[in-house]
């Protein structure tokens, strides 16, 4: 179709501008006459028309019939260019007529559309009519929108000039400064981009800020495009606008815009005086009780007019973004300030309007899953823009929009970006009395009800809306640990709560597996379990979330035991304790050693070190005295250790003298009575096969795994491995299996390179930045012994020499104990982290865990 447009009873104008179905006609009081067209097809439109500060704007709403188009017919929608929009000072497609003006207080625009098409019988012409009242002007009237600049000046005075243009004034020629001197003719300047006009009262020139006549200028730190031009008087005509960086920051929660309260370019006799300072919204003020209402903030300092804006705040909107397959949100908003100052040595007024959109850098927003956040979330709409929302009635009052806010009941208002919709978002805790709560067995039921009040803006018609909404949820308990210490033990008490053991607890740096229960005297009834073993100096203790691998609780207690650091025993058995010292915060006590580097201690932890010799191993001497022998030792680091920690730091040497003395000429009296041997000893010998099974379950409840026929699987990089060993046979409840070292490799012979370990010596790799998690095994329906059992989770990963092919396949190896758990005899028996001295090894590897990793596109 085409649209005509022109004065009342004057020549029509084929004009328009079709963007997300609207038709935006936006009429200046200055006469430029400015011309799109668009070709298309539509049903009748709907006309409408609005006042703004500075403009009036007219809009025709199009309902694009795209069903049923007739075969061959073009559907073309031609846009401004950038340079003509800054040109005409529009954003959306906006025509500027003249206008009859009515001593520069009212302005009146008509006109006339005329609509052709080949849908419609015939032509059909619409009239269209507007006066808009505003305050006088200023002698300077200065506007900076997102891409143009415009001025307006009173020729009566040009401030402080007294010559008075004759009406019939016409300009050939204007000068720029950039800061060197350019004199164009005005056709050539308003080629170029500039806007151009003049009436017998008012001088008006409109710039892009893309113009190269402008340049860079700081003012007070802030950086501004000045533009200066010379046409008609001996005075400069200069006006300045902001740049998009330099002036605004931003925080997490709030974005901070400065604009300088002194715009020296500006200021051109004597000192001025600021009078008026105004905030706004997409170009309209707001009074003092709307910008509290939407938490803005407005200081005015010696230097700065500063705006503080909340992110997410009434008046701007949010937008989707998709980085790196992330999802973001970004924040648009677009404040105006407005200025209005008068210089000391002219009386006359310079009024300064910035409209200044501001978008927030990307924000990561990760889609997660919560639980209830105990707050009823409504969302009411769609509704066209001239509907608000005026108060909401609750069963017990009835709370203006302002009011709810001031309570903590969340009330926004939001505009999509892409569309002319209204939404409203209620948001009322559950602890707020509107809200009605009764309680049942085990739940509470929480129940609201409100009615919506509304009103259509231009017709003042109220409507409502009413709703009710209900939400029960269970009482739940989460689970707690206490626990405390008399003189030689620890004892932790866990409380499952509502909702039973679903939990994962970990004492110290290791999961409480159920050969690990049994060693620290386990005990449950149901509703709780205890703990009682002996430690010294701390214990910790935390409880994780088995799905989410959360925290749910930490607890941590600490004694004083009453113990010697030192314990010599007649049968030549030594032991001594090696505690970390606050002058030597750096030390790791696992890596102290005897004489003997190869006599680490028998157990350590991050506060000490524990070991247990004998007088004739580790590097033990003896030496003789008047009546006692001597037997020592001493506690340090390895040499090669100790060398490098003194280049590395200023700390200064470990070191623990170790001494048991014993009498040479005592005398022990031993009474034994012999009895008769009942029976020989005898040991009878058997064969027997020992089975064990690795396999790959599909989750962390270890219920379905894969069959032999899926391997090998493909797996994305970072996605979880759930590693199942199982001892089939023998049968019984008196052995164990253990896990001494896993590892994976890219060939499936267990002894190929390159290989990285995943378990070793029974605990978690400690240089993988991605440790194994050790699951506990509970008895049910499937396991009938848990100590037969033992699993464990990986993240997949790739081999860094396999950058450029991740397609490659993971072989994952293990080596197992088999173990007496009647009689554990150390090592990776114990459960504890620490090369194995006993039991009988096993090395078993699963032929078909075979991996593929596939990363995404």
């Amino acid at each position: 179709m085409r649209v005509d447009v022109g004065p009342l009873g004057g020549k029509l104008l084929e004009v328009g501008v079709v963007i997300s179905e609207l038709i935006f006609l936006d009429f200046k009081v200055f006469p430029l006459l400015l011309l799109f067209c668009v070709t298309t097809f539509f049903s009748p439109p709907t006309l409408r028309q609005l006042c703004h500060s500075s403009h009036t704007e007219f809009s025709v709403s199009v309902w694009l019939q795209h069903e049923d188009r007739p075969s061959g017919e073009r559907h073309d929608i031609h846009l401004p260019s950038k340079l003509f929009c800054s040109k005409c000072g529009n954003k959306t497609g906006h025509v500027t007529f003249f206008c009859d003006l009515q001593k520069d207080e009212a302005f009146t625009t008509a006109f006339q559309l005329r609509f052709h098409g080949s849908q419609l019988a015939e032509d059909e012409i619409y009239q269209m009519a507007e006066t808009c009242h505003y305050t006088a002007w200023a002698c300077r009237e200065i506007i900076c929108d997102h891409n143009y600049m415009e001025a307006s000046e009173c020729s009566r005075t040009q401030r402080g000039h007294k010559r008075p243009i004759d009406a019939g004034f016409r300009m050939t020629t204007i000068t720029f400064f950039t800061p060197a001197e350019k004199v164009m003719k005005v056709i050539d300047a308003q080629r170029s981009g500039h806007g151009i006009a003049n009436t017998p009262k008012r001088l008006v020139l409109r710039s892009p800020k893309t113009s190269p006549e402008t340049y860079t200028q700081n003012v007070a730190g802030v950086p501004m495009l000045p533009i200066i031009h010379h046409c008609c008087h001996p005075v400069a005509n200069v006006y300045i606008c902001l740049l998009h960086t330099g002036s605004v920051f931003f925080t997490a929660d709030t974005i901070t815009w400065y604009l300088p309260r002194r715009i020296d370019p500006l200021i051109s006799f004597g000192q001025p005086k600021l009078l008026e300072v105004y905030m706004g919204i997409d170009g309209q003020r707001l009074d003092a009780a709307e910008i509290e209402a939407r938490w803005y903030s407005l200081t005015v300092t010696d230097t700065y007019i500063i705006s503080v804006i909340p992110i997410g705040a009434v008046g701007g909107y949010y937008k989707s973004h998709v980085q790196d397959g992330q999802y973001h949100i970004s924040y648009t908003v677009e404040p105006m300030i407005e200025m209005f100052w008068t210089e000391d040595a002219t009386h006359e007024g310079t009024r300064y309007k910035v409209f200044f959109p501001i978008t927030t850098p990307l924000l990561p927003r990760p889609p997660q899953v919560t639980d209830p956040e105990r707050v009823f979330k409504l969302e009411l709409g769609y509704f066209c823009p001239d509907v608000a929302l005026v108060n909401i009635t609750f069963p017990s009052e009835v709370l203006s929009v302002t009011e709810c806010r001031a309570r903590g009941i969340n009330v926004l208002e939001h505009m999509s970006p892409n569309s002319s919709y209204k939404v409203f978002t209620l948001e009322v805790p559950f602890t707020d009395p509107v809200v009605q709560q009764t309680s049942q067995e085990g739940a509470t039921v929480y129940s609201l009800h409100l009615v919506f009040g509304l009103v259509v803006l231009d017709d003042f018609a109220p409507f409502s809306h009413a709703a009710y909404v209900q939400a029960t949820l269970e009482n739940i308990v989460p689970p707690s640990v206490s626990g405390g210490c008399d003189y030689q033990n620890f004892y932790i008490l866990v409380k499952y709560g509502t909702q039973g053991l679903n939990f994962q607890t970990a004492v110290g740096k290791q999961i409480l597996t159920q050969s690990l229960a049994q060693q620290y005297g386990f005990a449950e009834n149901g509703t709780h379990f205890k703990l009682g073993f002996h430690r010294s100096f701390r214990l910790d203790v935390t409880l994780r979330n088995l799905e989410t691998n959360t925290i749910i609780k930490e607890f941590s207690v600490a004694c004083n035991f009453i113990s010697s650091l030192t314990e010599c025993f007649p049968n030549g058995t030594m032991t001594a304790l090696a505690v970390k010292l606050e002058s030597v915060p750096g030390l790791n006590p696992s890596q102290l050693t005897l004489r003997d580097p190869t006599c680490g201690p028998t157990y350590s932890d991050e506060r000490y070190a524990y070991f247990v010799f004998t007088g004739n191993s580790c590097g033990t001497t003896r030496k003789f005295l008047p009546n006692m022998m001597m037997y020592e030792n001493e506690i340090s680091l390895p040499d090669e250790l100790g060398a490098k920690r003194a280049s590395n730091s200023e700390e200064p040497e470990y070191e623990l003298k170790v001494s048991c003395y014993y009498d040479i000429n005592t005398t022990y009296a031993v009474a034994f009575q012999p009895r008769q041997r009942r029976n020989e000893p005898y040991a009878e010998n058997a064969k027997g096969q020992l089975q064990v099974a690795m396999r790959l379950a599909l989750d962390d409840s270890y219920s379905v795994f894969h069959r032999v026929e899926d391997y090998p699987i493909t797996k994305y990089l970072q996605q979880p491995l759930y590693f199942e060993v199982e001892l089939l046979t023998p049968a019984s409840p008196e052995v164990s299996v253990e896990l001494e070292n896993c590892w994976a490799t890219l060939d499936q012979d267990r002894t190929s390179r390159p290989r990285w370990n995943l378990i070793i010596n029974g605990c978690a790799n400690p240089v993988d930045q991605y440790q194994v998690i050790f699951h506990p095994v509970w008895t049910d329906a499937r396991v009938q012994y848990p100590s037969h059992f033992k699993r464990f989770e990986i993240k997949m990963f790739a081999f860094a020499q396999d950058q450029e092919d991740l397609s490659r396949q993971l072989f994952v190896h293990c080596d197992v104990m088999i173990c007496d758990a009647r009689n554990p005899l150390g090592g990776v028996c114990n459960g504890q982290c620490m090369n194995p001295d006993n039991g009988n090894k096993v090395f078993y590897t699963e032929p078909n865990t075979i991996l593929r990793l596939v990363t995404l596109k």
